[in-house]
């Protein structure tokens, strides 16, 4: 298979092999992820891995070219400031937006067809939120994206606040104000939802731990600090001193591995393997970086993860170890031009990593060689997306190239929309959803369009 989403799909010859406690425990799995199965549920899509999913092996038929006065099917002006992801469900597109101060914090749902604003309301607000600083322009205060299943939306602010709302009626159904963590640069982790829990990750200056909170009550169920040593106390320079050595943006991966669910979660200084229905640590792997944004990839018992922001590197780690397995399962390490803000993207055995540098890179996935790089122009802060045999990369710029994936760099189109993006692209249905730094685009071409 193309990466392990054997919690969505596992071929009839593959079935075939396996024996029936490892079926079991792969069934729970699919049938505990089922309600995600649908639209656009949660950052990077139905499986979190920037996979467009299908019904069926049929092309969906997502646009191929676009720009401000072509294939635009609707666009809504999205007031102040927020680089989340919109997730889709039953005809409602919600997402998250802020005040570029950081006092004020607000949920909106937008009709999927018209585009019309349907609900706009504030459901935080802070007296004192401490200034983006210097990442104010590369960060947000409602940068976090959203989780959506049937009759619920889940939204989180980090430390700010997270909340629960009935998608009938926008009613808040619970609030979490009591979570702490100093961001320093704000949040970016974004939620994921598994079983009944929704597990949050806070990577703050001050503290690091993850957290699950039981989606019918808001109320915790278990809660993890990171494991790793610091050792940072007598690091001289300002970065030490404000904390910045432990922060960390990334959002956790949760893949069936060995039959069982594993969760895959990025931090500073080492990256974790958890238990998600318990929180129990199973392994972590440690790195001599921080600020990890992108958000890891897993396929054929490897877990693909970039270590952070100042050596970017990614690196291949064996998923079946106990303990500290840095000396043990690293299987390959790759350390030039990785994408230190884009999440990477796995197909057909190839890994696409984009930089801000105006990068892209293809690796083999099994081995980490490289198979191209080539300079195409832009910064890519967004991650990528695929569908119908393309990869979508969304620049900084408002540039969003599309290209067929392979082992030569094939550039199907560039399309251009104002004003730039951040957030990652969405799709439901044949429709692509692009949030710039102003609007949200509905994207879809009315004719069928071929490479």
């Amino acid at each position: 298979m193309n990466h392990d989403r054997s919690w969505l799909c596992v071929s009839c010859k593959l079935l075939g092999r396996l024996n029936r406690p490892v079926l079991l425990a792969m069934a729970l799995v699919v049938l505990n992820r089922l309600p995600l199965l649908a639209e656009w549920p949660e950052f990077r899509g139905p499986s979190g891995d920037g996979h467009v999913s299908a019904a069926s092996s049929k092309p969906l038929g997502l646009p191929l070219h676009w720009s401000e006065t072509n294939n635009i099917k609707w666009k809504t002006a999205i007031p102040y400031k927020g680089w989340c992801t919109p997730v889709i469900m039953g005809g409602q597109v919600w997402l998250t937006t802020a005040t570029e101060d950081g006092h004020d914090f607000f949920v909106i749902c937008l009709d999927e067809k018209t585009g019309k604003i349907r609900f706009n309301e504030k459901v935080f607000h802070s007296d004192n939120p401490e200034s983006l600083g210097n990442g104010a322009s590369m960060n947000s205060y409602a940068t976090p994206s959203s989780v959506i299943e049937p009759g619920r939306v889940y939204v989180h602010f980090g430390s700010f606040g997270t909340a629960c709302l009935d998608t009938s009626t926008s009613k808040v159904l619970w609030k979490r104000e009591d979570l702490p963590c100093r961001h320093y640069r704000g949040p970016a982790s974004s939620p994921i939802g598994f079983e009944n829990l929704l597990i949050l990750t806070f990577d703050g200056a001050n503290l690091q731990y993850v957290v699950a909170l039981d989606k019918q009550t808001g109320k915790t169920v278990w809660k993890t600090d990171r494991s790793v040593a610091w050792n940072d106390e007598n690091i001289p320079g300002q970065m030490a001193r404000d904390g910045d050595l432990r922060k960390a943006f990334s959002t956790p991966l949760i893949v069936a591995a060995d039959g069982k669910p594993l969760m895959l979660s990025a931090g500073a200084k080492a990256a974790y393997g958890y238990d998600p229905r318990s929180g129990r640590e199973l392994w972590k792997v440690q790195y001599p970086d921080h600020s990890v944004a992108p958000r890891p990839l897993y396929d054929r018992g490897l877990a693909y993860i970039v270590t952070g922001f100042t050596r970017k590197e990614l690196w291949a780690v064996k998923t079946d170890g106990e303990g500290d397995v840095t000396d043990t399962h690293v299987a390959w390490k790759v350390k030039t031009r990785v994408g230190k803000y884009a999440s990477p993207i796995l197909v057909d055995g190839l890994i696409y990593t984009a930089s801000d540098e105006s990068f892209i890179s293809c690796l083999d996935a099994a081995t980490g060689h490289t198979v191209w790089t080539e300079r195409v122009g832009g910064k890519f802060i967004a991650s990528p997306i695929y569908g119908d045999g393309r990869i979508y990369f969304p620049s900084q710029d408002g540039a969003t190239l599309v290209i067929k994936p392979g082992r030569e760099l094939n550039v199907l189109a560039t399309n251009t929309l104002a004003n730039g993006f951040m957030a990652c692209p969405a799709a439901s249905g044949k429709a692509l959803f692009l949030r710039s730094k102003t609007d949200l685009y509905r994207v879809e071409s009315s004719k069928k369009q071929t490479d």
